[in-house]
């Protein structure tokens, strides 16, 4: 098969960490013997080949003006929950670009006798529409990706709404990073019978249990060896929940006073939360590390006694890739029973799962994992076991493949 993706996000170079799932999707299904082009929006940081991993890279200028710069890559969201205003104004610009960056490649590959076999539109909302337009224009079957925050927008803003039912019904087949994922883009219009839940992956051989990289993590940030380290990675918004993570601190402090916390990351809210830190009185047990590239992130994972996932459902997470690099690095988990967390993690198990926004069983939960160490190794082996055995990216790959061919027999 020949496919064309549209993405608004992807690591904008090697181990950078905006959207890394889109990367390995692509590089999956390349590896599976077909062939990818993905089309995405230029970014200035960019810093790619025109072909990595197998997959040919596309990048389309839509911006009049360098403060338009902004469509995709993290950057059109406020905190994840509501589209900043250049976006809007970047949208009548963006929007016509993807249509033609796509055009471009279709009519490019027919007349090197090469076709694509379909078009796939990672989020809905914003690529759904152009990707729809361009499938129906050239009679190519269209399959829709949804990732978690194009799913809220679509929940929240009624025009974004009926933008979401129009490119649903022009879809071969949908699929959904987790159950909760594709029950709501069901209720949106998604057909049930031609949507189908996908988990992302993770490379077990990339995060994995280290206690060489583990050491060195802690010595570069100045941990002592001998304090518990607690690691909340992911970018700094709304979604994530580290306010619920820091509020929950000062209880885990009191059972364990050497106890450290590292947040890991980059986003809207740092400010924010190194304020609340401060306020609880917490903050010299606390690290912001910034943004860690995926070496980087690794590592942190290797170190970490207990991974802590205090998400919400404000601004939805699918199927946080996070979680799934922590089991595979068989760290003990304690996760919030929201978006996708439920279909990788068992309570009990894989890990332990506590109620959205409840700071003290949160605190609970970290607090009893890292005074039970022989309960915090055997979750997180069996985390790691469920990785290794389910939820590699070539079972990814695998599973999209298998949509693809159902997309092909609906037709466009």
């Amino acid at each position: 098969m020949r496919i064309l993706m549209l993405a608004s996000s992807l690591p904008k170079y090697p181990r950078e960490t905006t959207a890394p799932f889109i990367e390995e999707i692509a590089a999956g299904i390349v590896g599976r013997g077909h062939q990818v082009t993905l089309v995405a929006p230029w970014h200035p940081e960019l810093r790619r080949q025109e072909r990595e991993r197998g997959i040919e890279l596309r990048f389309f200028r839509y911006a009049p003006h360098p403060s338009l710069n902004i469509w995709g890559y993290a950057q059109s969201l406020q905190s994840d929950t509501q589209v900043r205003e250049q976006a809007w104004l970047a949208a009548p610009f963006a929007l016509p670009a993807s249509m033609m960056a796509l055009r471009r490649e279709i009519i490019q590959a027919r007349r090197a006798r090469r076709p694509f076999d379909l078009v796939q539109a990672h989020w809905v909302l914003p690529n759904g529409l152009p990707a729809a337009l361009v499938a129906a224009r050239y009679r190519l079957p269209l399959v829709v990706s949804l990732h978690g925050s194009d799913i809220y927008l679509a929940e929240m803003q009624r025009s974004m709404g009926k933008v979401a039912r129009f490119v649903f019904r022009r879809a071969a087949a949908v699929t959904a990073c987790s159950a909760d994922l594709s029950m709501r883009g069901v209720k949106l219009g998604a057909s049930p019978m031609r949507t189908f839940v996908i988990p992302y992956g993770v490379n077990p051989s990339q995060f994995r249990p280290d206690p060489a990289i583990a050491q060195a993590f802690r010595a570069q940030w100045g941990i002592p060896a001998e304090a518990p380290l607690v690691l909340g990675l992911g970018r700094l918004v709304t979604k994530k929940g580290f306010t619920i993570l820091l509020d929950a601190w000062p209880a885990v402090l009191r059972m364990h006073p050497t106890a450290r916390l590292v947040i890991a990351g980059y986003g809207d809210l740092r400010p924010a939360l190194e304020a609340q830190a401060a306020r609880l009185g917490i903050a010299p047990t606390v690290l912001f590390t910034g943004q860690l590239d995926r070496e980087q992130a690794a590592a942190a994972m290797a170190a970490a006694d207990v991974f802590a996932l205090p998400i919400i459902r404000e601004g939805v997470d699918g199927l946080p890739n996070v979680l799934l690099e922590a089991m595979g690095a068989a760290r003990p988990i304690v996760a919030a029973r929201v978006a996708g967390v439920a279909d990788v993690i068992d309570d009990g198990v894989h890990g332990l799962v506590v109620p959205e926004r409840d700071g003290a069983a949160l605190a609970a939960a970290i607090s009893r994992l890292i005074g039970d160490r022989a309960l915090a190794e055997r979750l997180g082996a069996a985390a790691r076991q469920r990785i290794v055995t389910e939820l590699t990216w070539e079972n990814t790959a695998a599973r999209y493949e298998a949509a693809f061919a159902l997309a092909l027999r609906n037709g466009a």
